[in-house]
């Protein structure tokens, strides 16, 4: 199957590089990226070998349509929604890693990508609809069946998989779930940044985006569809100087406050006993974001606090690859009928 990876040469495009180039299963029969346009991969990344040296192109539907099957859209918000149509029309099937597609609501899309709003002038209600949520350890079935997949954010990645299996048995309350989350500086991506310079992120810590960070009504939408029920949370992210990686703590309170931790942890391994990348602890057993480096594995762990019927979960992943670009190869070998993890038999580097 040719695959055309559109926008390459960013953070998300050099991990699908890097993840295709070698699979049997794929070829990269396209590189998009308008500020590189008619140079060779070579000549940007000397240290990534591609066989076939392709030359990056500068992004058309046209050509990505001329040379592929699948088109995975590692671009800026707001980008990918200029393209997808006329791809889908063209009978290409297409992976969006941005948040154009993950809202059902244009208008949602809208009200929380305002300034992206105010850049791309959008009238694609149908597709915001038709668009599959990418998280394939929940929604495999609908992704295999589907040619437009909503890649999700990294947070919402390590937030909803811990969270899924007790929502949807109605084991914890929708009130009161928080979700603390702490992210390496690479899930900002590689155009400059002043808070992401060295000098302002090193030897520190910090959080941002308290309450109406743009990833709070993701988790909200999904952890409501799971649900049933409308759900508000509180959720804080923080960066935290390390290049790669995610941990996120969350709490809940259990309906049934006489669940020990033993018997949350089981729910959880029960739940995910079909995923092979999905690691849950023994109990008291705390994961670090160092045991999933450059792997798609998610490691989650569970405590209850019996005095007052909390739950708390923990869960590490790699936000460049489960967050990002991992997940979206698991959705390509979902709609190519290969097996889930094909391709992501990755090993961490430990230490």
């Amino acid at each position: 199957m040719n695959i055309a990876i559109v926008g390459a040469t960013g953070y998300g495009g050099i991990q699908a590089v890097n993840l295709l180039k070698d699979n049997k299963n794929y070829k990269i029969s396209y590189l998009g990226g308008n500020k590189t346009s008619g140079s060779k991969w070579s000549e940007n990344f000397p240290f990534i070998n591609l066989e076939s040296d392709i030359i990056i192109d500068e992004i058309s539907v046209d050509s990505i349509s001329a040379k592929a099957n699948v088109a995975l859209l590692c671009l800026p918000n707001g980008i990918s929604s200029t393209i997808t149509r006329g791809l889908l029309d063209k009978g290409i099937k297409v992976i969006d890693l941005s948040a154009d597609y993950r809202y059902k609501s244009l208008e949602q899309w809208k009200r929380v990508y305002s300034n992206e709003a105010l850049k791309y002038k959008r009238d694609d209600e149908d597709l915001c609809k038709e668009a599959v949520y990418g998280l394939p350890e929940i929604f495999e079935k609908d992704i295999s069946n589907a040619r437009l997949i909503a890649c999700p954010g990294c947070y919402p990645t390590s937030a909803l998989i811990p969270l899924i299996p007790f929502l949807s048995q109605g084991i914890i309350d929708n009130e009161g779930i928080v979700i603390d989350s702490k992210s390496g500086t690479s899930g900002g991506g590689r155009e400059p940044n002043q808070k992401l310079l060295f000098s302002e992120c090193g030897d520190g810590l910090s959080a941002y985006g308290l309450i109406n960070h743009r990833h709070t009504s993701e988790i909200e939408q999904i952890a409501g569809i799971i649900s049933g029920n409308d759900i508000e949370l509180i959720f804080t992210p923080h960066l935290i100087p390390m290049t790669r990686g995610m941990h996120s703590t969350i709490y809940g309170r259990l309906r049934d406050p006489g669940l020990t931790s033993s018997d949350c942890r089981i729910l959880l391994e029960n739940h995910y006993r079909n995923f092979s990348n999905i690691k849950v602890l023994p109990v008291d057993i705390y994961p670090s974001t160092k045991w999933v480096r450059g792997t798609n594995e998610i490691h989650l762990s569970v405590k209850v606090d019996n005095r007052n019927g909390r739950i708390i979960i923990l869960s590490v992943i790699d936000n460049l690859i489960k967050g990002q670009t991992g997940q979206a190869i698991q959705n390509l070998n979902l709609i190519s009928g290969l097996p889930i993890n094909n391709g992501l038999e990755m090993i961490n580097h430990y230490p």
